[in-house]
């Protein structure tokens, strides 16, 4: 019997080379979409510049679109400071209840994995990922609007935004759970905004790993602006019912200053392409392999 991550890297292999696959993605599309070096619209794509000086950060301004090199950002094992890879330095601080409502998430990575039709992770419904798992898987190209009083964050993955409030007022003290919670920020200094987070929906998973949260959970995160051209983005979790203390899930994650007219790809999530996946390739290789 396959071990799950080589069953779930099996499955993956096959989408990719099925012919039934392919003619969905074989469909007309722009040409330039799939030229090497031009954007969805046939444009050049102008190349960060490296080994070259930044200007200054400007003061109070996270603004700007702003991309995770190298593929950072997908955190396939969870919480990027603190993966589920089985190093007891990555070991979480679980209180009883977190241990309990940990063994009911069934992820498809890390040590904890299961076959693709055996896992309940609630993003292959097409739940939306919800807050802090936006920041903790698929953290892609992420585009960061200013306006007097607020901060808007629009994520590539889902393709959805989220609201930071810069206008002096409180979290609210009893919130109707969302997704992506009540979020309010300040400046600490003319360089760093701290967000404070509360009000998620407990549906969410913290992450690919399947780590759990109560609807006690708040999360800090730090956006730190070095210089013109670089961000970094730390991320704490503090849940008492499921976890002991608080803990860094990013420290001091990295972002590189994309050109204003740089193209975000779309990422969506499709109930009928998860449907044909899992026809095709998801759900019989699991039967076979229980067999």
């Amino acid at each position: 019997m396959l071990k799950p991550l080589v069953a779930t890297a099996v499955v993956l292999a096959a989408l990719s080379l099925s012919p039934r696959v392919h003619s969905q993605a074989d469909k007309p599309r722009s040409p330039a979409s799939t030229i090497p070096g031009l954007d969805g619209w046939g444009r050049p794509i102008v190349p960060v510049a490296k080994d070259q000086k930044s200007a200054p950060a400007p003061k109070h301004d996270i603004s700007g679109v702003w991309d995770a090199p190298n593929g950072s950002g997908t955190q396939v094992l969870g919480a990027a400071a603190a993966p589920e890879d089985g190093k007891p330095e990555h070991k979480l601080p679980y209180t009883p209840a977190g241990l309990e409502a940990l063994k009911l998430t069934k992820p498809m990575n890390g040590v904890r994995s299961v076959l693709p039709a055996e896992s309940n992770d609630p993003v292959f419904s097409c739940d939306p990922q919800g807050f802090p798992r936006d920041d903790l898987h698929e953290l892609r190209t992420t585009q960061i609007l200013q306006r007097p009083d607020s901060v808007v964050i629009l994520y590539t993955y889902g393709k959805i935004w989220r609201v930071i409030w810069t206008d002096g007022r409180e979290l609210p003290k009893d919130p109707e759970p969302r997704w992506f919670g009540y979020s309010v920020g300040k400046w600490v200094d003319d360089y760093t905004l701290v967000v404070e987070t509360k009000g998620m929906d407990e549906r969410t998973w913290l992450d690919r790993a399947g780590r759990p949260h109560s609807a006690d959970l708040r999360v800090e995160e730090r956006f730190h602006r070095l210089d013109r051209d670089h961000l970094e983005l730390t991320v704490t979790i503090d849940d008492p019912k499921m976890y002991t203390r608080p803990w860094v899930a990013l420290d001091k994650f990295h972002f590189e200053l994309q050109p204003p007219t740089f193209d975000v790809h779309e990422m969506i999530c499709s109930p009928s392409e998860f449907s044909q996946y899992n026809k095709l390739l998801g759900n019989s290789i699991s039967e076979r392999e229980t067999h």
